[in-house]
């Protein structure tokens, strides 16, 4: 049988010091030097149109700047001149930029040459144009450099050193955490250390361990839990999954890169878009519906409409979801140590139907809108739940990597028919083969498909 862990509310747990997110800030510097970039580009070439013809702005200038702008954007883009290293490293920005800059320009040449509209160019201020957009451009990253580290300290990134009694690692502008005073631990038998130790983990950009070599598959497997760019202070990477290798030459020190989220910037930003729109606008569409079912719940005995059971989310981190309530109130399973089954005594004849229809789910919506869950990904389970005689975690030790993105209203699982009770632990193993698989394969695309194929099933013979 399991051990029994005391479960603490969210209120009562200790909690991780506040680290604020940089991400937002980050993304508003890159806005606002794409911005420069297009008005030193205006600028630039309106200026050698003023110097060389005397007109301002003169037409040939402007169409000059007009046809690189699409042409350097592009190129800007993919050679990272947006990037973190952009806002922290001069010479790395000052390069990148020379680079798009000159490649752009070479390419509008090309076109011109083989489109034979090299006439309708001229020369003079197309060099103008590019000297003096290069130099504007060189300005503008070199006072934004200044005004980051003037307002948000010498580093644009977070990062997290743990010291779990490894090597010494005393890196610059880093945030310094001893594992021993703070109860942190790489157990994956206790949910509730995962927990705790994911609270650590938000908003970090960077989490490096330095740990005796006997913890340092364990730390390597919570860091790919978690979803996080994770690093081990070690000279050995066979048992652990390297991802690469990091060198500190001024500590004398390499780290092994052993985890890293599994969606960048513009990633992120896509499906946190895809989730406000789609949420959003269920909740505005869906509100008669979810006004009748509140309404016929407290009909029924007059109980709660809401049922908030603690769900393990992103980072192997607790939080509250929100169900219709469609159990009896004296009889509802907080911890989820009892699934739910067909004839189940426990279900109201409101909550029959609600289970019956998903209607249940609704609710979620307001945890995708609060950032705590996406309309498509692993679906969030509870505590106790298990499969067998086996808690999840059990079955699998591969189930908390399930925890690297944001759960689902729905996923990939519930649309290949695998919903329901787990009586099997082959019931699970389906599931969370579909899930990492889900992770793995990530897109925009995937998670449409995903939601039209969830139209399909929204009844089925699964459902109590």
């Amino acid at each position: 049988m399991n051990a029994p862990f005391e479960v603490l509310p969210l209120s009562a747990r200790s909690r991780a010091p506040l680290v604020p997110s940089l991400e937002r800030r980050r993304l508003r510097a890159y806005v606002l030097l794409c911005l420069a970039d297009i008005a030193a580009i205006l600028a630039g070439f309106a200026l050698a149109g003023f110097i060389y013809v005397g007109e301002f702005p003169e037409k040939r200038a402007m169409i000059e700047a007009q046809l690189l702008l699409p042409l350097y954007l592009t190129i800007a883009f993919y050679q990272s001149n947006y990037s973190i290293r952009t806002l922290s490293e001069r010479r790395f920005a000052l390069s990148r930029l020379a680079t798009a800059l000159l490649i752009s320009a070479l390419l509008l040449n090309f076109f011109a040459f083989y489109t034979k509209s090299n006439d309708a160019f001229s020369r003079a201020t197309f060099t103008l144009g590019i000297a003096f957009s290069g130099m504007l451009m060189a300005a503008a990253r070199m006072a934004l450099i200044a005004i980051i580290r003037r307002n948000w300290g010498p580093s644009v990134r977070n990062v997290l050193v743990l010291d779990d009694g490894g090597p010494e690692f005393n890196l610059p502008h880093s945030m310094r955490i001893s594992t021993e005073e703070h109860r942190l631990s790489p157990s994956v038998e206790d949910p509730h250390a995962l927990d705790r130790l994911g609270r650590y983990l938000l908003n970090q950009d960077q989490v490096i361990v330095t740990c005796p070599a006997e913890r340092r598959a364990d730390w390597a497997f919570v860091f790919k839990a978690a979803g996080v760019h994770g690093e081990v202070v070690s000279d050995f990477a066979g048992e652990i999954g390297l991802l690469a290798v990091s060198h500190y030459p001024d500590l004398d020190r390499t780290a092994l890169v052993v985890s890293s989220g599994p969606l960048g910037l513009r990633a992120r930003i896509s499906k946190r878009a895809f989730d406000l729109v789609m949420a959003g606008g269920a909740l505005v569409a869906l509100s008669p519906v979810m006004l009748a079912v509140a309404v016929a719940i407290r009909m029924e005995d007059g109980g709660p409409v809401f049922f908030i059971q603690r769900r393990l989310g992103q980072g192997n981190r607790f939080f509250e979801m929100y169900k219709f309530r469609s159990m009896r109130v004296e009889r509802s399973d907080a911890d989820g140590n009892r699934s739910a089954s067909k004839d189940d005594d426990r279900v109201t004849r409101v909550g029959r139907f609600l289970r019956r229809t998903s209607l249940d789910e609704l609710p979620q919506l307001l945890n995708v809108v609060r950032g705590e869950m996406s309309v498509v990904g692993p679906r969030p389970h509870a505590l106790g739940s298990q499969a067998g005689s086996k808690l999840f975690w059990e079955v699998d030790g591969r189930y908390w990597h399930r925890h690297s993105l944001k759960p689902g209203l729905t996923g990939l699982a519930q649309v290949r028919g695998l919903r329901g009770a787990t009586e099997q632990e082959s019931d699970l193993s389906r599931r969370l083969k579909s899930d990492l698989e889900y992770i793995a394969h990530w897109s925009l695309r995937t998670d449409l498909l995903i939601v039209f194929r969830t139209l399909r099933v929204l009844t089925h013979d699964r459902a109590f």
